[in-house]
């Protein structure tokens, strides 16, 4: 697997990536619906793309594949993390949120947060990640639950 960073022609791919893996792994934790009202098929590519370019993001790729990607704004925020729904359970996650934090605590940084799926919770967990609340979000008048975690690098 390679960590590489982010490129503006990469961002069709992870919108797609996004998609797919929500519409088919997030199934087990959300409804239709829900996965309906967070990923709609109709992100605005210029806006993702800005955002990708502003945070630190990496994109992993297997056999020139991307397989996923995460990015981190310059806060600690981890914004997105997401694995292809066939390369699930192999490092790919595990390699992009340890990249990222290790590049981030470079600049001092050494507190993270994120918002986290319900299917995602056991995996920011087993990585240090605690929840700190429990959120309610809604889309197109569509109720989902995440979770606001942290993780202290504290020395």
């Amino acid at each position: 697997m390679e960590l590489r960073n982010y490129k503006p022609e990469d961002c069709v791919a992870l919108a797609e990536l996004f998609f797919n893996t929500i519409h088919s792994i997030n199934a087990r934790d959300y409804t239709k619906p829900q996965l309906d009202a967070w990923a709609t098929g109709n992100v605005d590519i210029s806006v993702w793309n800005k955002s990708f370019l502003a945070h630190n993001t990496l994109v992993a790729e297997i056999n020139r594949v991307i397989v996923g990607f995460g990015d981190m704004d310059d806060t600690g925020y981890l914004d997105k993390l997401f694995v292809h729904k066939d390369y699930q359970g192999k490092g790919v996650a595990a390699a992009i949120i340890n990249k990222l934090e290790q590049q981030a605590g470079l600049n001092n940084i050494s507190l993270f947060t994120t918002h986290a799926s319900i299917t995602a919770k056991p995996f920011f967990e087993k990585y240090g990640y605690r929840v700190i609340q429990e959120n309610l979000v809604v889309r197109n008048d569509i109720k989902l639950t995440n979770f606001i975690m942290k993780k202290s690098m504290m020395k």
